[in-house]
């Protein structure tokens, strides 16, 4: 099993303080860092997704359920792996949450060694979340310098429009559109088209 990393955070949202006290036990004693929450609402109020970390939560909790809270995660674009603990074992719901993104599903009580290795899979999973959450960004942030012509022409760029092509779709000269090219090409950093079009091509999967 690999170290955990000294930035990542394991996270428990459970109502019963018992399984809370012996999460956080078996998991620090493991050397993870932890933090504990009695709902998913308090859980939301400081959640951090730039911090890397792993979700364990309840399945059934008074107030927010524990589905609630993945759905709730699921729209803010959260790249926080989870895992839900249950005690009444139902399949059809473990399955639904599996689809939705939860990375595992135990029963109480669960096994110290699943949980140990399990907890160690998920924070390799967040790792390459984050990363992956991070790298969208920096690539949108770098999007966003270009103007609306530019964008136009980097949508034709990428659709396989040559130069006249895209000079006839937008009533502009050849050598503008050169330009146009050029400066895109400067502006992302990128000095080939196929680096321009794997950046503009990720964007593009993101929206969707």
């Amino acid at each position: 099993m690999s170290n955990p990393s000294v930035q990542s955070t394991i996270y428990i949202v459970d109502d019963d303080e018992a399984v809370r006290d012996s999460l956080r036990w078996l998991l620090e004693a493991n050397g993870y860092r932890v933090k504990c929450y009695s709902g998913g609402e308090a859980f939301l109020e400081t959640y951090d997704p730039e911090q890397i970390g792993v979700l364990i939560a309840d399945v059934r909790m008074p107030g927010m359920s524990g589905l609630e809270l993945q759905e709730a995660l699921i729209e803010r674009k959260a790249p926080l792996p989870i895992v839900f603990i249950t005690g009444h074992g139902d399949v059809p719901m473990a399955v639904s949450t599996m689809k939705k993104g939860a990375v595992d599903f135990l029963e109480k009580p669960f096994n110290e060694t699943d949980l140990r290795n399990i907890v160690a899979r998920m924070l390799e999973d967040a790792v390459a979340r984050v990363s992956q959450a991070r790298a969208l960004q920096s690539q949108q942030a770098i999007l966003s310098r270009l103007t609306a012509r530019e964008q136009q022409v980097l949508e034709r760029i990428v659709a396989g429009r040559l130069n006249k092509q895209i000079a006839g779709d937008l009533s502009i000269s050849i050598k503008t559109v050169e330009a146009h090219r050029a400066n895109i090409m400067e502006k992302l950093e990128v000095t080939t088209v196929a680096d321009l079009m794997k950046i503009a091509l990720t964007q593009g999967e993101t929206a969707v």
